[in-house]
């Protein structure tokens, strides 16, 4: 029986700024289009995390039954290490689904009815992830997965519940979000690539090589600082994103250094970290540019 502590470790807590920085950017576009609505930010942000969470238990579930996760470098994996059963995790997965789904029933009743189809792809996206008989995350499509559910849906859907509206910088902050989502994935499936490799798991990692992937990465982190600047166009608070430079150059530096296996764990954290902070840093440009 997995402790209170292996659960929340199961969750990948650091991965959890990919859901919270996608509605902080989606609450300041909303606030710089004089939308902002403080309990539906909330309640996009339970979505968020609900989601992601459970999108980390499924994948724990699914690699757990396939056994592609008996020789792991990363964080604990509850059901390849057998501290839970698969039920118990596959349990815990569509808990979070259907809390997430009940909040964002609230949401679309509050907005707009349609929003209900976009939630449902949002499900169905977060099971087949690693879920099903044919996985997209093991055929190269995960990065398109998280920059359309991360960064595109998330930023941009957040926006739009509080503002009823969209705009220029929220499409901007939507994509440079979701490009920092999409490297942080790719420094994941990078420090996996041997083991991925072996367990048949055709991640775009995989498919890339090391050397290509470690230039996605690059090139993934600096397309989120020129939308910056782009944004700036309509706002130059929208600068204070660079806030997040110091520390995207730190990951970005290990990534390039041809750091394998367990030197990349670091690199997850602060990428994640990358993430937060610039969307910190936007958002507060954006409720000061409102």
């Amino acid at each position: 029986m997995a402790t209170p502590a292996q659960w929340i470790e199961g969750a990948r807590p650091r991965t959890l700024p990919a859901a919270v920085a996608p509605v902080l950017v989606g609450t300041g576009a909303a606030a710089y289009l004089g939308g902002f609505v403080w309990w539906k930010a909330l309640l996009a942000l339970g979505v968020a995390l609900m989601l992601q969470i459970g999108v980390n238990y499924a994948n724990d579930y699914s690699d757990g039954i396939r056994g592609t996760d008996e020789v792991r470098v990363g964080p604990l994996r509850l059901v390849g290490s057998k501290v839970a059963t698969p039920g118990q995790v596959k349990t815990a997965a569509f808990t979070c689904f259907g809390v997430g789904a009940a909040l964002g029933i609230v949401l679309s009743a509050t907005t707009s009815w349609w929003l209900l189809a976009v939630g449902a792809a949002s499900l169905v996206g977060a099971w087949f992830y690693t879920g099903g008989k044919r996985p997209y995350g093991y055929r190269a499509l995960g990065e398109v997965s998280v920059f359309l559910f991360f960064g595109l849906v998330a930023v941009l859907g957040t926006t739009y519940v509080q503002a009823e509206k969209l705009s220029w910088v929220a499409v901007a902050g939507a994509v440079s979000v979701g490009a920092i989502a999409c490297a942080l994935l790719v420094a994941n499936n990078l420090r996996d690539i041997p083991t991925d490799t072996v367990t048949g798991k055709r991640t775009l990692a995989v498919v890339l090589g090391a050397a290509n992937s470690r230039k996605l990465y690059a090139a993934l982190i600096a397309l989120a600082f020129v939308l910056a600047i782009a944004s700036a166009l309509s706002t130059p608070w929208a600068l204070l994103a660079f806030i997040a430079v110091p520390l995207a150059i730190k990951a970005t530096r290990i990534v390039l250094s041809d750091a394998v296996g367990p030197a990349l764990i670091p690199v997850l954290q602060a990428t994640g970290i990358t993430e937060l902070v610039y969307a910190v840093g936007l958002t507060a440009g954006l409720f000061l540019a409102a």
